[in-house]
């Protein structure tokens, strides 16, 4: 007996998770009578806003919460920013009862200080920490 540990492939580990479109077809590829469409060509600006920005009001905007996020930024902290952003946490789960990982508490916290500035402009905690007063 081999004393390695059994570890799965690369394959098993990278397979997709949803299923393909050939799964879900209700008909065979050789018995389909009709052709497939002509495929549309892609844009090769991937990850390029093709929306409009819409403007959200204050009593609309809310975090998002547990919820799949396709956007991402890198947030780089100090061992002292991130101390407390975890003493922030322990302190909703202890005292307060409420579980937030560290991710939602930045997004409430976004929304709360961007709403203070849609609010208050110049004298917003946003601008006045920013201006160094």
């Amino acid at each position: 007996m081999s004393r390695r540990a059994s570890l799965p492939g690369a394959d098993e580990l990278f397979r997709p998770s949803a299923p393909s479109l050939i799964a879900v077809r209700d008909t065979p590829i050789e018995n389909a009578a009709t052709p497939s469409p002509v495929p549309v060509p892609v844009s090769p600006k991937k990850g390029v806003r093709t929306t409009s920005r819409r403007r959200v009001a204050a009593l609309d905007r809310s975090p998002s919460g547990r919820e799949r996020h396709e956007e991402k930024i890198t947030v780089y902290l100090s061992p002292e920013e991130l101390f407390d952003l975890d003493q922030a946490r322990l302190l909703l789960r202890g005292d307060l009862g409420l579980a937030a990982d560290r991710g939602r508490i930045v997004r409430e916290s976004i929304a709360v200080i961007i709403a203070d500035l849609e609010a208050k402009g110049e004298q917003s905690i946003l601008a006045r920490r920013l201006r160094g007063l």
